[in-house]
């Protein structure tokens, strides 16, 4: 799984950590909207055309390929010759302010907002200003993580570019101190990511598990939000396999998403990261908190959306969804259904309000068209698990009522909310501010200093890497379901 084909000269190029000015339009002078209008019939000068094709050859800091704007010679016809140029450094300039894919096309749900940025003005007014490095540099996320998922991008591209060892083969689990004839596989894997030096010895390969391969592999598993034991097996062998074309695969996806995202996000907000099942909450542009929550399963995916939450539901009551009390419900027998408190309430199941409920003590509603919510959960046990894709669709929040009375305080309601929970009914409690929800699916991230990495659970990042012409990933094991578990 090599990506030498797209490999160049951009692989020493890193993205400007300068900071830059900020994308949008500097106003609708006449001009700006002379120098727009004019691009179609811009003769390019040799010196721009010359540094626009630079540009475009340290796309793979951006995890992109160069040849998806600009491929082979340029026409000696200088019509041709312009329009080529134009329509390369539009796509490019597009692709780095909101993304080379359209993710609602790609995907079955995606309501999160894009960047707004009028590329054709700002090109314009670029090649007039001089300035055609500068706004490029300027398109792309300038944070941390978009910086940092670009240096890591780079230096995976370049191991990539050298001869890779075969993967491991799959067998018994390999524990540290066992002997094993995969453990020089092991080795040269963990050599091809840059995660063990290359022996000066020129000895046969130990079959032994030593202590320093036990310390590189334990790296990978606490990389990839694995159980740190140390054990070759599972998961932990599909990340050794990944290899650094792999990583730099999902690293090249994860920039893509970014680019998605609006450049100035509200400064109150909540994020989810559906895909590592992990929440983080910023108030005032202040990261705050951050906890674990349960999301969809693999065959019921929590869609990426964006909605706001409104209010909170103190002991909320759960109304069934027609899908559930259809392919569960319908199976149970009329003693569970009452020993957990479900009756049927206008021709659908409800469960009572109480420590069975699913939804548990408290419920975050949000106004979207898809009914996802945020909600406690009695299934505390839940949150220990390393994956914790197990829902219907709904995000289980850790610490939910905790996590809702800082909300309700912040919001000058938690005597409303206090007041609501005693009573033990089923209380709706309205924010006075409504907090901005995003539901986000991002497979490798920046947690502030290290790379993470997690498996392709839904298997979405495929449909990303079709569209930026980048290599399938490892076909997805068939989903069978952990247990029984009916909440939403």
């Amino acid at each position: 799984m090599t990506q030498r084909n797209w490999i160049g000269a951009g692989l020493a190029l890193a993205l400007c950590s300068t900071a830059l000015a900020s994308c949008s339009n500097k106003g609708n002078s006449p001009a700006n909207e002379n120098a727009a209008q004019s691009l179609d019939q811009h003769a390019w000068s040799d010196d721009a055309a010359k540094e626009l094709q630079e540009i475009i050859v340290q796309a793979p800091a951006n995890g992109l390929k160069p040849e998806l704007f600009l491929k082979g010679d340029l026409p000696s016809d200088e019509t041709q010759r312009a329009t080529m140029l134009t329509d390369a450094a539009l796509r490019y300039a597009g692709a780095l302010a909101r993304g080379y894919t359209d993710p609602a096309k790609i995907s079955d749900i995606y309501t999160i907002p894009r960047p707004r940025v009028d590329v054709r003005q700002g090109l314009a007014e670029a090649l007039q200003d001089g300035k055609l490095a500068e706004w490029y540099a300027s398109l792309p996320p300038q944070t941390d993580e978009y910086k940092a998922l670009s240096r890591a991008h780079l230096h995976f591209l370049k191991l990539a570019n050298q001869p890779q060892p075969g993967p491991i083969v799959e067998g018994k689990p390999i524990k540290p101190g066992a002997r094993d004839p995969r453990i020089p596989a092991v080795a040269g894997a963990l050599k091809s990511i840059g995660y063990l030096e290359q022996p000066a010895s020129t000895a046969a390969p130990s079959t032994r598990y030593s202590p320093d391969l036990v310390a590189a592999v334990k790296r990978v598993q606490t990389e990839f939000g694995l159980k740190a034991d140390g054990i070759v097996g599972g998961d932990t062998l599909a990340a050794l396999n990944l290899g650094p074309a792999g990583r730099a695969r999902e690293l090249a996806i994860a920039m893509e998403r970014l680019r998605w995202l609006v450049r100035n996000p509200r400064p109150t907000r909540i994020d989810v990261n559906i895909a590592s099942t992990m929440l983080d909450y910023w108030r005032d542009g202040q990261h705050v908190d951050r906890r674990e929550v349960v999301a969809g399963e693999p065959d019921k995916p929590t869609p990426q959306i964006q909605a706001p939450m409104f209010q909170l539901v103190a002991n909320p009551k759960w109304r069934v969804p027609d899908s559930i009390a259809q392919s569960e419900l319908s199976k149970k027998s009329q003693s569970w259904l009452a020993a957990n408190n479900f009756a049927m309430e206008n021709g659908r199941y409800v469960q009572e309000s109480g420590p069975k409920n699913s939804l548990g003590a408290v419920k975050f509603d949000m106004r979207d068209k898809q009914q996802i919510y945020l909600h406690d959960t009695p299934a505390k046990a839940l949150f220990t698990l390393p994956d914790r894709h197990r829902s219907h669709g709904c995000v289980r929040v850790q610490g939910a009522l905790a996590f809702a009375h800082a909300l309700a305080t912040e919001n000058g309601v938690e005597d409303e909310f206090q007041k609501g929970l005693a009573s033990g009914d089923e209380t709706y409690v309205k924010l006075k501010t409504e907090i901005p929800v995003r539901l986000l699916y991002h497979t490798a991230f920046w947690d502030g200093q290290h790379i993470q990495f997690r498996p392709d659970v839904y298997g979405w990042d495929d449909n990303v890497a079709a569209a930026l012409g980048l290599v399938r990933g490892v076909p997805r094991q068939p989903y069978q379901a952990q247990g029984e578990d009916i909440g939403p």
